[in-house]
C-alpha cells in the first residue's frame, strides 16, 4: 500500500527541515505533501529551498495567508494519491518511527482507521503541562460520550485513514476544531458497508511548552468543545 503523509505546517523554521528528511527517510512507499498555511517567520525560504532539490516524493503547497491546521488539511487531503493517509505535525511531538504501528492495523484488513494515542502506554513521553492533560481528556471524554466511542486520545496528532474515508470527508474547521470535527464524522460514517472501523495503538510523544513554540491555547480548547458539540449534535 502507498502511504501519504500530509504535513500542515505554519512558523516552524527550527523543525521542518528535520521532520521532512525523517519522513522521507522511513522504509514505506509512501509522497510527503506538505503545505505550508502562511508562515511568517521564515519557514517558507526552508521550504523553498527544500523544493529546489526536487527530493523524490516530496510535494510542496502555500497558502498566501494564515488560515488554520484544518485549512492545511483540507488543502492536503485533495492532493494525496496514495491508499494510506496520515496526518504528521512539523513540530517533532511526534516520531515517524511510529508509522510501522500506526499503518499495521489498516494492513492487516483491521481497521479503516488508526488513532495515535498518547496516553496508552508504549514508547517514550515527556512529562509536562499538567493542565494541557487535563483538557485534552476532557475534550475525549465529551467527544465520546457524544459519537459512543471509547477513545483515549481524541486530539491526537496521528490520525491515519484509508483513502476512501479521506475521499467521503469534508473538512469545515479552518483551526484546531478540525480533531473533534474529523471524530465526529468518522464515527457516523458507513465504509464498504459498514461502519468504519476505529483503532487505536500506543505512540511516543516529545511534548514541547509554549516557550518552544506550541500554539495550542485556552482559545481552543473553547473551540474544539464548541465543535464536539455542532458536529454531534447538529
Amino acid at each position: 500500500m502507498k502511504l501519504s503523509v500530509v504535513m500542515p505546517v505554519y512558523n516552524e523554521r527550527q523543525t521542518v527541515r528535520t521532520i521532512i528528511e525523517r519522513v522521507l527517510a522511513t522504509p514505506h512507499d509512501k509522497e510527503l505533501v506538505v503545505v505550508d498555511d502562511g508562515s511568517s517567520d521564515g519557514t517558507r525560504d526552508v521550504l523553498r529551498a527544500l523544493d529546489t532539490e526536487k527530493l523524490p516524493g516530496l510535494r510542496i503547497y502555500f497558502h498566501e495567508v494564515n488560515q488554520g491546521k484544518g485549512a492545511a488539511l483540507r488543502t492536503g487531503f485533495t492532493k494525496v494519491t496514495g491508499d494510506i493517509v496520515l496526518v504528521q505535525d512539523a513540530d517533532l511531538e511526534y516520531t515517524p518511527s511510529d508509522y510501522p504501528a500506526l499503518l499495521r492495523p489498516i494492513e492487516q484488513g483491521l481497521a479503516d482507521v488508526v488513532y495515535g494515542s498518547r496516553f496508552l502506554g508504549g514508547g517514550a513521553h515527556r512529562c509536562h503541562l499538567f493542565w494541557h492533560y487535563v483538557v485534552n481528556k476532557g475534550l475525549t471524554l465529551f467527544s465520546n460520550m457524544l459519537t459512543n466511542l471509547n477513545l483515549s486520545d481524541m486530539e491526537t496528532c496521528y490520525k491515519v485513514f484509508r483513502r476512501q474515508v479521506v475521499e467521503q470527508l469534508t473538512i469545515e474547521s479552518n483551526r484546531f476544531g478540525v480533531e473533534p470535527e474529523l471524530t465526529a464524522k468518522i464515527a457516523r460514517m458507513k465504509f464498504d458497508g459498514h461502519k468504519v472501523r476505529i483503532y487505536e495503538v500506543p505512540v511516543s510523544y516529545f511534548g514541547r511548552d509554549f516557550a518552544e513554540g506550541k500554539k495550542i491555547g485556552i482559545k481552543d480548547g473553547f473551540q474544539a468543545l464548541w465543535c464536539i458539540i455542532k458536529f454531534n449534535l447538529f
